[in-house]
């Protein structure tokens, strides 16, 4: 059994490693705001119980094992915050710090309950992905907002970003995950957006907020 100040480690080289692709020690420090030296020796011992590839000057890589004990953390994580979301009335932007918690409670048929209570999810409040039992993540066919263009109209599924301050600024735009999104114009200057949805008939959208809005076409 990992402590849990391993599987915030796992979780957060996971994150990273799809975020980035390749990852370095440095990368982890920055992210979890631990000084190197204390994450190169968490990187031994993890690397001892074979949970992470870890040489000296060279990208940190999960083994399959961490990949799916990362990923079971995960999933944790996410049926704790549709839970709540759904079962519970909590708003999106209250779940993050509850299931951060959560997560690190070691009882799979706690989670496997959850998990039928709520229907089999296959996405979390935020759209994403819920891994199965086994660890795996269905892959999902979005697309950055900033990349589409003038007449489209498109459906947003998920954030890229889900810090409060994001979620809110989301809720008091009124969107949510579902929205049907006109594409109006496009600015060639700095990438912002003009978009109707709903009751809003002219919504200005910054590029900076299209580069975390994920959508389906």
């Amino acid at each position: 059994m990992n402590s849990l100040v391993e599987e915030n480690y796992l979780k957060a080289l996971f994150n990273l490693a799809n975020e980035k692709g390749e990852v370095s020690v440095n990368d982890l420090s920055k992210s979890l705001e631990i000084k190197m030296p204390t994450v190169n020796s968490m990187m031994k011992k993890l690397s001892e119980k074979n949970l992470v590839h870890y040489e000296s000057y060279k990208p940190l890589k999960l083994t399959d094992l961490g990949r799916k004990e990362s990923a079971l953390i995960i999933r944790k994580h996410r049926l704790t915050e549709m839970f709540l979301v759904e079962k519970m009335g909590f708003g999106w932007e209250q779940v993050h710090e509850i299931a951060e918690q959560v997560e690190h409670i070691q009882s799979p048929l706690l989670f496997d309950k959850m998990d039928k209570l709520l229907g089999f999810p296959k996405i979390d409040p935020h759209g994403s992905p819920i891994p199965d039992k086994n660890g795996k993540i269905q892959g999902m066919d979005y697309v950055k907002l900033s990349t589409c263009i003038a007449s489209e109209t498109i459906t947003l599924a998920a954030i890229t970003h889900s810090s409060n301050e994001f979620l809110k600024f989301l809720n008091s735009r009124d969107l949510s995950l579902g929205v049907k999104i006109k594409i109006r114009s496009v600015e060639s200057f700095d990438g912002s957006m003009t978009v109707s949805y709903g009751k809003r008939t002219s919504e200005t959208l910054s590029h900076v907020v299209c580069e975390k809005l994920l959508v389906l076409k």
